[in-house]
């Protein structure tokens, strides 16, 4: 643990860009119980269900706690918005969970990923530069993406690896976020820290991750789609560990050794092979359903875009934060189950 760790500080004003999404719900989720003041932004767009991201938005309105939760509709790649939200509430540490998601998508619509992952992050990144110098913000976390590691042999993947090869478009605009953040670190003294997320997944999460979309698959009897023959590795990351590592970092920004930028992994340190996955994800849907689950399978070739494997060192994270993910895929699935089973009425 850093001898200077900071607690999370409910006297701050925190922003989340993201908000209805799903790693941005759960954080904003988070500090609300808390009770800390969180502003939130989402430009709600149909990339998937967007009833589902209105879902997790009224859930928030209704948060108990002392926490104040206002909502904006936006565009971070809008800087006209995005300088007004930063006058008018001022905050003190910025989450940039906004991003256009999905590594097959960015094959199919790459422009969607310049203008949210470059343009909107350069958006943020002079707010934070300019509200700096009148309001101060103390700390800008920002999600990068464990796809910057693109095809690495070398594993566990740890944080000085060589990330200069990504193999597709939204792996990279992260590794760009990574560059630019640390460039406006090194020009405007901006504290800033990179998280690199490992596969994330659990309760309310993307309709256009693996593990959802085979459930609804599943559940319609529908064969579900495995790629390079099944023949996949993935770090699998719980949702309530990734908040719970963010909450950590958000009041310690990296100390003034020369660039404040740091970058960190949150994985589970654990791959496990995509076959497994899927059978444990059947024996969760047949249990909360009471029937015998098993998935037609159909198995296909490596996309383009895809990693055959991911696997996160936490050494670093451990050391700052005393933190490592520990949530097996056994308990993780068995909760989003019974969450998929409420909200789908199955």
């Amino acid at each position: 643990m850093r001898a200077d760790y900071k607690e999370l500080d409910k006297t701050k004003t925190y922003l989340i860009t993201g908000a209805a999404g799903f790693i941005g719900y759960f954080m904003a989720k988070r500090l609300l119980e808390q009770g800390c003041r969180v502003i939130g932004i989402d430009n709600l767009n149909d990339y998937y269900d967007v009833s589902l991201k209105q879902a997790r938005l009224e859930e928030l309105m209704q948060t108990e706690g002392d926490g104040v939760f206002t909502f904006l509709k936006g565009d971070i790649s809008d800087k006209d918005m995005v300088n007004t939200v930063f006058s008018k509430y001022k905050p003190h540490i910025v989450v940039n969970l906004a991003a256009q998601a999905g590594v097959r998508y960015s094959i199919e619509n790459p422009e969607a990923y310049i203008r949210s992952n470059i343009i909107g992050f350069f958006n943020i990144l002079e707010a934070c530069r300019h509200s700096y110098t009148q309001a101060g913000v103390e700390h800008l976390v920002y999600a990068s993406s464990s796809s910057v590691y693109g095809a690495n042999k070398k594993v566990p993947f740890s944080e000085g690896d060589f990330v200069d090869n990504p193999v597709s478009l939204y792996a990279a605009t992260k590794k760009s976020n990574e560059l630019m953040a640390y460039t406006y670190s090194h020009l405007y003294n901006i504290p800033a820290t990179g998280l690199r997320f490992f596969t994330v997944y659990g309760s309310m999460g993307r309709p256009d991750m693996a593990y959802f979309s085979f459930s609804q698959k599943i559940m319609k009897g529908e064969p579900i789609k495995i790629f390079n023959h099944g023949d996949m590795y993935r770090d699998f990351t719980y949702i309530d560990d990734i908040i719970t590592g963010v909450e950590r970092i958000l009041c310690n920004p990296p100390v003034n050794d020369g660039v404040r930028h740091k970058v960190y992994n949150i994985g589970n340190n654990n791959p496990e092979q995509l076959m497994y996955f899927i059978e444990t994800l059947e024996k969760a849907l047949s249990k909360v359903t009471g029937k015998n689950i098993v998935a037609e399978k159909e198995f296909l070739p490596m996309q383009p875009g895809d990693v055959p494997r991911t696997y996160a060192s936490t050494a670093e994270l451990e050391r700052d934060f005393d933190f490592k993910p520990g949530t097996s895929i056994e308990d993780g699935l068995a909760k989003f189950a019974e969450w998929f089973k409420g909200y789908y009425g199955y």
